[in-house]
């Protein structure tokens, strides 16, 4: 049974697999869904009317009078409703936060994006992505009422309850400040996620790894943490921590889980510092400012910047030794650098695909730049919340409103 039907209870699983196939059907007639659910005409029929009368799906004007029906008896046509609610996705990282307000299926209605203040407390952490999310609401016209399920990505690894373990510094306790229970009646599926593994998400559902069932998305632009699926599934762990970053603090040659942004700047720094580039050149005045912008080196690199290049030639070897560490463990096809660093990275990925093949004896895996950008995670989160609203909040909505007509 599948978890369609069996959110629709016992007896309903004709139901279920209509509603199921109606998701990606678009318009259907009775006739199509038969061939693809091998239901017989009667059932499905049946099972049709009953969502219909459930306001689960909606009939459309036949072919007559839609103008398109030239003889023979026209076939009634029907769609998934458009009213049934909206999913909620959310990419609560440690200095930004974005909303994202959808439809079941593909509507974007709202998403905006802010910074966050990396020194708030968990309470005021959590008071501020509450507020967001509600105004979010707002703006998109949307009461509580109407959420199906709700999916929140947080930098920090995160059980099936929700929880993020404790943390030496608390930072993963403050990263997620008790979200699942806080958001528990919000709606009825409410997911809390780590980021990577929605990252993971975001990129076999509509990034560089559609088709691939072995692959790593490495979060990459402030800290590493890879989001890992092996044989076509994304790998959990029993406290959510597979592909945890703090591994590379005990990698020679890496040395921190402090992503590619600070790499970039430290070996700009240590380049000026050993005289291998000039204080006074484009690339070395950066050097005396208390943030480098990565962009503006892996831009000069992508140019032709020799200095910005020995730079980015020294991070790509970090890098694979990161990706080497990866291919070790969990033997990807595909390593996916992911986040906002992504867009510019190529340099960087040039220098790294060179070495990689020593760092390992496994074959190498593929280096790619996610085409997602810094949404990569917002994007994981409604796809995961559309999930959720498809397998268990629909149904449940349908059980519903039959138990209600009966």
């Amino acid at each position: 049974m599948t978890e369609v039907s069996a959110g629709l209870g016992t007896g309903r699983a004709s139901v279920g697999a209509i509603l199921d196939f109606a998701w990606t059907a678009g318009e259907f007639t009775a006739t199509e869904a038969m061939a693809t659910t091998t239901l017989t005409r009667s059932t499905a029929i049946d099972a049709i009317d009953t969502l219909v009368s459930a306001a689960v799906l909606r009939e459309l004007p036949n072919a007559r009078v839609a103008g398109s029906y030239r003889a023979g008896r026209p076939a009634r046509r029907f769609v998934l409703a458009s009213d049934l609610g909206v999913v909620v996705g959310v990419d609560a990282g440690d200095t930004h936060l974005a909303v994202t307000i959808s439809d079941p299926l593909e509507r974007t209605l709202v998403h905006h994006r802010t910074d966050l203040d990396s020194g708030q407390s968990a309470a005021q952490r959590r008071a501020t992505i509450l507020g967001q999310m509600q105004l979010a609401l707002d703006e998109a016209g949307v009461e509580r009422t109407e959420i199906l399920a709700i999916c929140v990505g947080v930098a920090a690894p995160v059980n099936r309850a929700g929880i993020s373990p404790p943390h030496p510094d608390g930072f993963w306790e403050r990263t997620n400040p008790g979200l699942a229970e806080a958001l528990a009646d919000w709606a009825p599926v409410v997911e809390i996620k780590n980021d990577a593994q929605l990252a993971a998400i975001a990129e076999g559902s509509a990034g560089a790894a559609v088709g691939c069932r072995d692959y790593v998305a490495l979060l990459a632009s402030e800290r590493f943490g890879g989001g890992v699926v092996v044989d076509g599934h994304v790998l959990h762990g029993a406290h959510g921590g597979v592909g945890e970053g703090v591994v590379f603090d005990h990698i020679v040659g890496v040395g921190s889980a402090f992503g590619l942004r600070y790499a970039l700047q430290d070996q700009v720094r240590a380049a000026v510092e050993s005289g291998e580039i000039s204080s006074e050149s484009a690339i070395g005045r950066l050097a005396g400012e208390d943030r480098i912008d990565p962009r503006i080196v892996l831009t000069a690199a992508s140019a032709g910047d020799a200095d910005a290049l020995l730079a980015t030639s020294r991070v790509g070897a970090t890098l694979a030794r990161v990706v080497g560490v990866l291919g070790s463990m969990y033997d990807p096809a595909r390593v996916i650098v992911c986040g906002g660093v992504a867009e510019s990275i190529a340099p960087v990925l040039t220098a790294a695909r060179e070495v990689l093949p020593a760092q390992l004896h496994l074959p190498a895996p593929e280096i790619l730049a996610s085409t997602l950008g810094a949404e990569v995670v917002s994007i994981g989160a409604v796809a995961t919340a559309r999930m959720a609203a498809r397998e268990v909040a629909v149904p449940l909505l349908a059980e519903r409103r039959l138990s209600a007509v009966s």
